[in-house]
């Protein structure tokens, strides 16, 4: 199989970490996707863009074990008001199409808050395509995009 190059992939090179892409096209399930790149359900990473205010989003990391909570969310962030942006939105601030969103190699810099839980582990993000990943360090992400570590999601 050819060597994957999406925006993400090159964003990672770009920033010198150690990681590694996995692609294992189309799968059913969270579970099937974790298998599939070596890695526990709650070291695969859902990545969601959630909206502020009119064209401010950030991205949100919590792992597949875990269910993201809003109200812990807003209280993190000081607001009562995010929403969740419909799919052409969500890939419009991106450059990624939902299940394939990372915080590597978005079309503009964003904000990320990670779920607490991730800090210490190997983690799998997409890579910017269906079907892959890329297998990081979490604390090398929490680094890289100056992420707030955060009490964020509850068990699912």
């Amino acid at each position: 199989m050819s060597e994957l190059e999406t925006p993400a992939v090159a964003a990672a090179r770009a920033a010198g970490i150690d990681f590694t892409v996995t692609r294992h096209g189309r799968v059913g399930s969270l579970e099937e996707a974790a298998a599939a790149r070596g890695v526990e359900p709650r070291d695969l990473i859902k990545t969601l863009v959630v909206r502020r205010a009119t064209d401010e989003h950030l991205l949100v990391l919590v792992g597949g074990d875990r269910r993201f909570s809003w109200p812990k969310l807003r209280a993190e962030l000081g607001t009562n008001r995010l929403s969740m942006p419909d799919a052409a939105e969500a890939q419009r601030v991106t450059g990624y199409e939902r299940g394939t969103i990372t915080p590597f190699g978005t079309v503009r810099p964003l904000e990320v808050v990670a779920d607490a839980n991730i800090a210490g582990r190997t983690i799998s993000l997409g890579a910017g395509a269906h079907g892959a990943g890329l297998t990081v360090a979490a604390d090398d992400v929490v680094r890289l995009f100056g992420a707030r570590l955060a009490d964020i999601s509850d068990t699912a």
